[in-house]
């Protein structure tokens, strides 16, 4: 079937011109109307815009248009709910934004499409990106395709589903704290988060703008590359855009990983680590090892303050990020009779529960009398986390973790407690402090029910080059990203 087949591969059938871009949009089409009632990936879904795309395409194929040119040509990629896209709704997966429908394109979106890609749907996700369950999306949660009663990741679960559950070819999401890498993890496919500036955040909608990161979700490593190598690149329209060269990433794709040096940090290999996980990963090491890459054991000392640093900054930038909802401007109004009222009940009836708390944590911290004690000491710890990495890079190419600390939980398991939610991201967090690289792809499975488990692995900054090398190299050797899930095959 067309929608299982990666961009690479899809690619070249349509330059072979064995397949129409019209057929591959239709079998993406037809994979979510079989099984999206049940797993709710998308939010919506304009299906005619989506083939008028592909006749396109079709049409530019026809007319000597070649992957060569346009690498994405006639790809179909869903996007997160957090990502503009011109004449397209764009809520956040939040009621306060009511009916908005985007003017404009997001930078990458804009890219996409021109390289060629057929770009559609809205993807679920927590509201404002604010979790790690989807949970928290005032639509409804997303399930996970390897087993229904449980989570999809969060806050990007929709993105990671929709790729596990062959929905769409590939995926855009965000990243403010592992958002991107823990759902590709508990999904079982591949999750980028660029190096922060690395690519431009014009067209996303700002959760902490100094931790937001867009990146793709694919179904192996070289198509990461390939969507990587599109969306990168500097943006005068984003100031934190950074102007450093694009290299070609798949030329990278060596899987010659002899001698490069690989480290293990002793923080992360903590006691609330599910055994299962790992396992899986200390077997993932072993099978680095035996491809020629040494293993240093190295530390990052100051990992055990990430959790609390994050939420900190996190909360602080979400607050003055999310003042712009007022009921003024776009989105829902709540009538009031005085200006006061107005913010007050719109807020409240268009925020849902964890968007007011992180709200008022954020609001709290950077109040008069708790900004030093709070806020300013928590930069300065992430400075230290920042230059932990960075010392460590000084001894090692990259570094090898668990993506998460378990496999995806029970709908509602962790629901009545924020703090357990919150240390589901406790071994992503750390690299969008840093600034740093990070990817998740699939390492095993755990036994009874068999779900996915996914390794992460964080590169220096911009060295997006060295993390997909190894991680190709890893994923090439094992057979785990070529799994899928029964309910997406059986569509029941």
């Amino acid at each position: 079937m067309l929608n299982q087949l990666t961009i690479a591969e899809l690619t070249a059938q349509l330059s072979r011109k064995e397949v129409s871009a019209r057929e591959a949009t239709q079998a993406c089409l037809d994979q979510i109307g079989r099984i999206d009632s049940q797993l709710h990936a998308f939010l919506s879904l304009d299906a005619h815009d989506a083939l008028a795309q592909a006749d396109a395409v079709d049409r530019a194929i026809a007319g000597g248009a070649n992957a060569t040119a346009q690498p994405l040509l006639g790809v179909p990629i869903g996007i997160k709910d957090v990502l503009a896209v011109k004449g397209a709704p764009l809520n956040c997966s939040s009621k306060i934004l009511g009916k908005y429908v985007s003017p404009y394109d997001a930078t990458v979106i804009e890219k996409l499409r021109a390289a060629g890609a057929v770009v559609f749907g809205r993807l679920n996700m927590d509201e404002f990106a604010m979790g790690s369950s989807t949970e928290n999306s005032a639509f409804g949660t997303t399930r996970n395709p390897w087993d229904l009663s449980r989570i999809p990741g969060g806050s990007s679960g929709g993105s990671a589903a929709a790729v596990a559950a062959d929905e769409c070819v590939a995926t855009l999401g965000s990243d403010t704290g592992g958002s991107i890498r823990q759902p590709a993890a508990l999904c079982g496919c591949v999750g980028l988060k660029p190096t922060y500036g690395r690519v431009s955040r014009y067209g996303l909608v700002a959760f902490a703008s100094s931790l937001d990161q867009i990146g793709p979700f694919t179904k192996d490593v070289r198509d990461s590359a390939t969507l990587l190598e599109v969306i990168s690149g500097i943006d005068h329209r984003d100031s934190t855009s950074l102007p450093q060269p694009v290299p070609h990433y798949r030329n990278a794709l060596t899987g010659d990983i002899k001698g490069l040096r690989i480290g293990l940090p002793k923080e992360y290999m903590i006691g609330g680590l599910d055994p299962e996980v790992n396992s899986a990963v200390q077997a993932a090491v072993k099978q680095l090892q035996s491809l020629g890459a040494e293993i240093v054991e190295i530390s990052l000392p100051h990992t055990d303050y990430a959790v609390a640093t994050y939420y900190i900054v996190a909360t602080a930038e979400a607050s003055a990020n999310l003042a712009r909802f007022d009921g003024i401007r776009y989105g829902q109004r709540v009538d009031a009779d005085d200006p006061l009222a107005l913010y007050s009940k719109t807020r409240g009836a268009g925020f849902g529960d964890e968007v007011k708390r992180r709200i008022i944590l954020g609001t709290y911290v950077l109040s008069s009398g708790y900004y030093d004690a709070y806020y300013l000491r928590a930069q300065k710890v992430r400075t230290l986390i920042r230059q932990d990495f960075l010392k460590a890079f000084e001894k090692v190419d990259v570094i090898v973790t668990p993506t998460t600390p378990t496999a995806a939980f029970k709908i509602g398991e962790k629901s009545d407690d924020p703090l357990q939610m919150y240390l589901s991201d406790i071994f992503t967090i750390s690299c969008n402090l840093a600034g740093i690289s990070g990817i998740s792809l699939p390492c095993g499975f755990t036994s009874n029910p068999r779900l996915p488990i996914g390794l992460q692995l964080l590169g220096q900054p911009f060295g997006e080059e060295t993390l997909l090398r190894v991680a190709q190299a890893y994923e090439q050797s094992t057979g785990w990203h070529k799994e899928r899930p029964p309910f997406s095959a059986a569509g029941k």
